[in-house]
């Protein structure tokens, strides 16, 4: 009878397991479409393959595995560095304890529901236009990870993306253009928005703060950046603190489609 004891389920029992079970899906829509994934598959892999190990008693291979993973804890803060920060960036915002965002953080049954569908024509033809006239800007597309911890370092807006509007607010005259706009459902949420700086030695000195600065952001937080050179009018992607290379619009495209979920 002692084998099968563990089969005795309490409520306690339950609600532990649904709540490593949330743990377990967060972590993994947090480190989704990042190369960090394959890293946090394989952990999971081996944690389990460590409890059949355990559960079989087989000894000699479970004390192996168990050493690895009694240490594995200060190897995840190493491996998972970015990740625990854009979690802790988020937790520690000022507006995540508010109803509304902890519905939206926690809900299931409508994880598709705020799905971003932006006018993509109306944003690549603004940006291609800025580009040739050489206006320099900078748009971040919110993700999954609240920005609402920026916006109060700008203005909160709530304007639909239009080619117009977008030429309009990074106008070298205009008292809007300096700083970064977030876009997210095809409205622009803030203007003027001060965005964390990357300490990160690795980036080129041919970059400016803008570039920086998107990275900074796209190091803590799951958002895409477009960035616009003043210097040379050249169009940036970056996600995860790095830049992406495109061919050409239709590249760019299908890249926001994908990363967007469009």
């Amino acid at each position: 009878m002692d084998k099968i004891d563990f089969l005795d389920f309490t409520f306690i029992d339950i609600v532990d397991i649904l709540l490593v079970a949330l743990l377990l899906f967060y972590a993994y829509r947090l480190v989704k479409g990042t190369v960090a994934i394959n890293i946090f598959i394989g952990i999971v892999i081996f944690y389990v393959i460590w409890k059949l190990t355990d559960i079989l008693n087989l000894d000699v291979l479970s004390n192996i595995l168990g050493k690895f993973i009694s240490v594995g804890f200060f190897a995840l803060i190493v491996v998972f560095q970015q990740e625990i920060r854009k979690f802790l960036l988020l937790i520690g915002s000022t507006n995540f304890a508010s109803r509304r965002n902890v519905i939206r953080y926690f809900n299931f049954l409508n994880q598709n529901q705020e799905s971003l569908k932006i006018d993509l024509t109306a944003l690549l033809s603004a940006c291609n236009k800025m580009a040739s006239e050489k206006t320099g800007a900078i748009i971040v597309f919110e993700r999954e990870n609240s920005l609402d911890f920026l916006k109060n370092t700008g203005d909160e807006a709530n304007i639909e993306v239009s080619a117009p509007i977008l030429e309009t607010i990074f106008f070298k005259n205009s008292p809007l253009h300096d700083g970064a706009i977030i876009v997210k459902n095809n409205f622009i949420k803030a203007t003027r928005v001060v965005l964390p700086v990357s300490e990160s030695t690795s980036i080129p000195s041919r970059f400016g703060l803008r570039h920086r600065a998107a990275i900074g952001i796209s190091e803590k937080t799951d958002a895409i950046v477009l960035v616009i050179s003043e210097q040379t009018g050249k169009i940036s992607y970056i996600k995860d603190g790095t830049f992406c290379k495109f061919k050409n619009t239709e590249d760019l495209r299908r890249m926001l489609i994908e990363d967007l979920s469009i």
